[in-house]
C-alpha cells in the first residue's frame, strides 16, 4: 500500500498520531535499550577474527626485516620496506612514497596540521606568523577532522557535499582567490558519514587546483580503500598522488590510511603518502620527534596478512559480518519511512557509516529522544564545522558495534523518534 507524506496529511490527521507513536515510545524506553551507534568503532567478531596475528612473532621468531633490519632496537625512522609496500598496496600508490607511522592516521594527521603551524609547509612561512588561516571541510564530514582544524584555531568554511564529492566550483573558486585557504580536508572513498566516493572527474579536478596559496594542501584521509560492503559492488576512485604529478602539482597531496579497521583499531598501523618533497621535509622533523615508530608491530602486520590479496581476503571476512548490519538498517528505514517525506538516507556500498537527513530542524530532537530511550548516536551536528548544523537534519548511523539484531531494534526504535520528532514539527508543538 502507498504511503502518503505525512506533508499531505490535513491538520486533522496529523493530530491523530501523536497519542499512537507517544504510546509506542513508551512501550519502547520500557525496553531498557543500552546501545552505542555513534561512532564507526569494529564489532567485538571483527576484533576476534584478527586475533591469530599475535601467533606469527614469538621468543623463538626470526626479528629480522626483509633488509635484515632487527626491528627490536633503534632505527629505519620511516617504516619498514615491507611495510612500506603493505601501506602502499593499501593506498594504490609507491612504496617511495610511503612513510610507515604509529597506530593511528589521526595522529599523523594532527602532527601534519601541527608541524604546518610551526615550521611551515616545503619552507613556507609557519601558519602560526599569519593573520589567517583557512581550511575548506567538505560537510557533512568527518568531526575529528574539523576537531583538528579547530584546535589550532585554523578558520573553517563549510563545502557542501554531493553524491560525486564536494562542491568543486567552490572549491575551484575559493582556492584561487584566497591566498590564506591552506588545505581542504577529504575523505575519498566511502566518505564518512555519507559513503560517498569521489568520481573521478572531481579528483582530476582536484589534481588540477590552482591555488592561490603555494603551501595549499589537500588532506586526503583514505580510511576505507578497502572497506567494501559487496564483492560485486565495489566503488573505485583515481589515484590522486599520480593525478596530481600529472596535472603539474606533485607536491599538492598528504594521502593517510591505516589498518584501524582492518586489523586493531587500537593497535593497527597508519601511513602517509606524499611527494618525495613532502616526504623530505616531514623527515626533517621526525628526527627530532622519534627515533622510530613500532617496527615489531609493523612486522607482525606483514607476516600476519603476508601480501595485498591476503588483506583482501581479510576484508571478505569483515564485510561478511558488516553487511548484515547495514541491511538491517535499510530493511528497516525503508519498510517503515520509505515515502513518508520525513527523510532520506544514504545506501553505501562500503565503509562504515549511513547518513540520514531528517526535516529540518529536527535532528538534534531525534538524537535526543533516542538517547533518552537508551539508543546513543553521533551528536546532531557533528558531522559539520564547529558542530553547527545550518538545518540541523543531518543525523550520522554507525551499524558497525551493535550486533545484527540490536541494530534492528535500535533502528525501530530511530524511526519511531523521527515520526514523532517530524508530526510535532508539522503541527508546530
Amino acid at each position: 500500500m502507498m504511503k502518503k507524506a505525512y506533508q499531505e496529511l490535513s491538520r486533522d490527521q496529523l493530530l491523530e498520531l501523536p497519542e499512537q507513536l507517544a504510546k509506542e515510545y513508551e512501550d519502547a524506553k520500557g525496553k531498557g535499550l543500552s546501545l552505542d551507534m555513534s561512532r564507526g568503532k569494529p564489532g567485538i567478531s571483527q576484533l576476534d577474527m584478527g586475533m591469530d596475528i599475535f601467533d606469527v612473532l614469538n621468543s623463538q621468531s626470526n626479528m629480522k626485516s626483509m633488509e635484515n633490519v632487527d626491528v627490536r632496537n633503534y632505527g629505519v625512522l620511516d617504516g619498514l620496506l615491507e611495510a612500506k609496500h603493505m601501506m602502499a598496496d593499501i593506498m594504490g600508490v609507491s612504496a617511495e612514497n610511503v612513510i610507515v607511522c604509529g597506530n593511528a592516521s589521526l595522529t599523523i594527521m594532527y602532527d601534519t596540521v601541527s608541524r604546518s603551524m610551526t615550521h611551515g609547509v616545503m619552507g613556507s612561512t609557519p601558519w602560526c606568523k599569519l593573520d589567517q588561516v583557512k581550511f575548506l571541510c567538505p560537510a557533512p564530514g568527518y568531526d575529528r577532522h574539523f576537531a583538528i582544524t579547530e584546535h589550532f584555531g585554523i578558520e573553517m568554511i563549510t563545502v557542501p557535499m554531493t553524491p560525486q564529492g564536494p562542491d568543486m566550483d567552490m572549491v575551484e573558486k575559493l582556492v584561487a582567490e584566497d591566498p590564506s585557504i591552506k588545505g581542504i580536508w577529504c575523505v575519498p572513498k566511502y566518505s564518512n558519514p555519507q559513503g560517498y566516493s569521489y568520481s573521478d572527474e572531481t579528483v582530476r579536478r582536484f589534481a588540477a587546483l590552482k591555488p592561490a596559496a603555494e603551501d595549499f594542501r589537500i588532506f586526503w584521509d583514505n580510511a576505507y580503500a578497502v572497506h567494501h560492503l559487496y564483492e560485486d559492488r565495489q566503488d573505485e576512485i583515481l589515484e590522486i598522488l599520480s593525478e596530481c604529478e600529472k596535472a603539474g602539482n606533485p607536491d599538492m597531496v598528504y594521502e593517510f590510511a591505516s589498518t584501524s579497521k582492518i586489523s586493531f583499531s587500537g593497535a593497527g598501523i597508519a601511513a602517509i603518502a606524499a611527494s618525495k618533497g613532502n616526504l623530505d621535509f616531514i623527515k626533517k622533523s621526525m628526527t627530532i620527534q622519534t627515533i622510530g615508530f613500532d617496527k615489531i608491530n609493523q612486522l607482525r602486520h606483514v607476516r600476519s596478512f603476508k601480501d595485498f590479496e591476503g588483506i583482501k581476503a581479510h576484508m571478505r571476512k569483515h564485510a561478511a559480518i558488516l553487511r548484515p548490519k547495514f541491511e538491517a538498517v535499510q530493511e528497516v528505514l525503508e519498510r517503515e519511512l520509505d515515502g513518508l517525506g520525513i527523510g532520506t538516507w544514504t545506501k553505501p556500498n562500503g565503509g562504515y557509516f549511513i547518513s540520514f537527513d531528517a526535516m529540518e530542524g529536527c535532528a538534534k530532537a531525534i538524537v535526543a529522544k533516542c538517547k533518552e530511550a537508551g539508543v546513543t548516536l553521533t551528536g546532531a551536528g557533528a558531522t559539520y564545522p564547529y558542530g553547527r548544523d545550518p538545518r540541523d537534519s543531518n543525523i550520522r548511523i554507525a551499524p558497525s558495534f551493535p550486533t545484527p539484531e540490536e541494530m534492528a531494534m535500535a533502528t525501530d526504535l530511530f524511526v519511531l523518534c523521527v515520526k514523532l520528532v517530524s508530526v510535532e514539527k508539522l503541527l508546530g508543538m
